[in-house]
């Protein structure tokens, strides 16, 4: 079977060529928002698998129903230390990865 003489591209190549390339201000802000996209769904799912409410979920943590949903959402830049005590509450194990220079260093 011929091929129509279209190109493929990969997902780095589309993202370079509309976004930015890696090391730019506007490529870093869209993959931080990515990231916080993945964090807000993994509090979602984790707070669904332990059959809480936001609001449950916002009584246990010290905040406001709106402010998980927010969070959830990804809605709000929320603190560092609000986000940790989600994942408490929700008895859930977090690890970051911090990628310094070539190396890639795991926090657990």
């Amino acid at each position: 079977m011929k091929q129509s003489g279209m190109k493929t591209y990969n997902l780095e190549e589309i993202t370079d060529k509309h976004i930015g390339k890696r090391g730019t201000s506007k490529r870093e802000a869209f993959e931080n928002e990515l990231r916080l996209d993945l964090l807000g769904e993994a509090i979602k799912q984790a707070r669904k698998q332990r059959n809480l409410t936001q609001e449950e979920l916002g009584r246990l943590v010290g905040v406001q129903k709106a402010q998980i949903s927010k969070i959830e959402n990804s809605l709000t830049d929320a603190r560092f230390e609000t986000i940790i005590k989600v994942f408490k509450a929700l008895n859930a194990k977090i690890n970051f990865n911090v990628e310094l220079l070539d190396q890639t260093v795991t926090i657990a």
